[in-house]
């Protein structure tokens, strides 16, 4: 772990991985990571932003003035039906559960759409319960590059204490809206990280037990 721990985003990061208790130790850092990555990416891009960088840039901006809103839990209600939709605007939540769970995705067999949903749900939990914990950390933007419809956008959470946080986004062109469908942390992939975690869960449930699972994570159990 890094040092600073009593710094915002890593409280948020604490919060965060209690409501998973699903989830390995091992795997504490880069939730956090996670963590940030959510709180970052919410907004639709803005009008007439055509790159993957300047999209990304113009989301962050915008989630940016509504943390600075945000004191209270009425303040969260107030914006949670809002968030879902923005969240699910800028995130490809069907390609991140689909390669969360690798091979077994085969296995679904019609029950694809739930595991979507419920994958969906957990995710959108877990930011919305860490909503408020924002003290002014940025995020300064240090590469990006695009090959047809793939993306890539590197940047560093700084600020307060502690070190830099590296994140690279991984985004991909669907229709006119630059989608993320994965991000990297200190050269550790996020949805790399639920695929494992995933696997090591299916290695003794099924995936009916791993829906329900989710599920009752993302309602708060």
């Amino acid at each position: 772990m890094r040092d600073g721990t009593n710094l915002s985003w890593r409280n948020v990061v604490a919060s965060w991985h209690k409501n998973n208790q699903m989830m390995s130790s091992k795997y504490r850092y880069l939730n956090c990571g996670l963590l940030i990555w959510v709180l970052l990416l919410a907004l639709a891009p803005t009008a007439g932003a055509d790159s993957a960088k300047e999209q990304l840039q113009g989301t962050i901006d915008r989630v940016v003035e509504v943390l600075r809103t945000i004191r209270s839990q009425e303040d969260i209600e107030r914006n949670r039906k809002s968030l879902r939709q923005i969240l699910l605007i800028r995130f490809d939540f069907a390609a991140m559960a689909q390669t969360s769970l690798g091979k077994r995705w085969n296995d679904l067999k019609g029950e694809e759409g739930e595991f979507v949903s419920a994958f969906t749900d957990f995710v959108e939990h877990s930011y919305m319960s860490t909503l408020g914990s924002y003290q002014g950390e940025k995020v300064v933007y240090d590469s990006d590059w695009a090959n047809g419809e793939s993306a890539e956008v590197d940047t560093r959470v700084v600020g307060g204490q502690g070190s830099p946080i590296k994140i690279g986004y991984k985004l991909h062109l669907k229709g006119e809206q630059w989608m993320v469908y994965d991000a990297v942390i200190d050269d550790v992939s996020v949805v790399g990280n639920y695929r494992a975690q995933f696997a090591r869960i299916l290695h003794t449930a099924s995936l009916e037990e791993l829906i329900q699972n989710l599920r009752a994570k993302a309602s708060g159990r």
